[in-house]
């Protein structure tokens, strides 16, 4: 009886496991398809509703091809920024004792927990002709606003958490037993860090890149305050995407909100490649 018993409670915990499993494996899968998967074929469907070459001629226009460039740039310039910080910040963050240094991780999450538009207004304070440095900027011909350098410092300001935040708790987790093992052998700082440091973080440090550089392809706040809207000039790509659609050109207006999105999936698609293909590799560097 007691055995009988025993088996009865088992199988009813089992079959619970199976149906709670299931029922979260179906809202999961439900909340996925209704607010990622449905929005973003919407977005591709109304892209080519016109067919490929008026999807194509969108994107040969002159502004919007200026957009995209200047997304290029900016996000070119962005991201090796938001790199050297963030090995530096983690290094630092990570492998030494020093005052403020839980003063600067909260700065690191700063970003996270104020509005990008509220940042965009932060600059234009700072450099705007009424603020303190902007008439000193203006003597010596130096643009900031509406222009690359204030699209570039918007940018680095909302994404430069994501290096930083990838690599803080995986070099915590590694130590500094390498380190130490390097210097007491006569290594340089410099010969440590990119013979023992760099390797055992590169994983992490990619998908940080990864990541950082696909919000700052999509970034819309920041940028908007700063860049002025100029046509051909400063408008980034979700910029241009907003231009379009207001003026009811919704063809062009999906068009480069469809290759913004096809960028993010080749961000999300290489990250999860580099997962499938170096799975023990990465697993042996975040044990280590």
């Amino acid at each position: 009886m007691a055995h009988d018993a025993s088996s009865t409670l088992v199988t009813t915990a089992t079959s619970e496991t199976r149906l709670s499993r299931g029922i979260l494996t179906a809202v999961a899968l439900g909340f996925v398809l209704l607010f990622l998967l449905l929005p973003l074929a919407t977005v591709f469907i109304e892209a080519f509703r016109k067919g490929p070459a008026e999807f194509f001629a969108a994107l040969r226009d002159p502004e919007t091809f200026s957009a995209i460039r200047l997304t290029l740039l900016v996000a070119g310039i962005a991201v090796p920024l938001n790199l050297v910080f963030g090995v530096a910040a983690a290094w630092a963050i990570a492998k030494f004792e020093f005052k403020g240094k839980a003063f600067l991780t909260t700065l690191i999450d700063l970003p996270f927990s104020v509005s990008p538009v509220i940042s965009g207004l932060v600059f234009v304070l700072l450099f705007s002709s009424q603020s303190m440095l902007g008439p000193i900027l203006q003597s010596y011909d130096i643009q900031i606003l509406f222009a690359v350098p204030g699209l570039v410092l918007a940018t680095v300001f909302v994404t430069f958490p994501f290096v930083a935040r990838e690599l803080i708790p995986l070099m915590q987790e590694q130590g500094t037993a390498d380190e130490e093992a390097a210097l007491s052998l006569g290594a340089t700082g410099w010969q440590t860090f990119w013979h023992v440091t760099l390797p055992n973080i590169k994983w992490g440090l990619l998908y940080g890149v990864l990541l950082c550089n696909a919000r700052a392809m999509g970034e819309f706040g920041a940028v908007s305050v700063v860049s002025g809207h100029i046509r051909g000039q400063t408008n980034t790509m979700p910029l241009q995407v907003e231009i379009l659609y207001n003026e009811y050109n919704f063809v062009a207006a999906f068009a480069v909100a469809a290759l913004l999105a096809l960028l993010a999936l080749v961000t999300l698609v290489l990250k999860t490649a580099l997962e499938l293909r170096y799975s023990d590799e990465i697993a042996a560097s975040r044990r280590h």
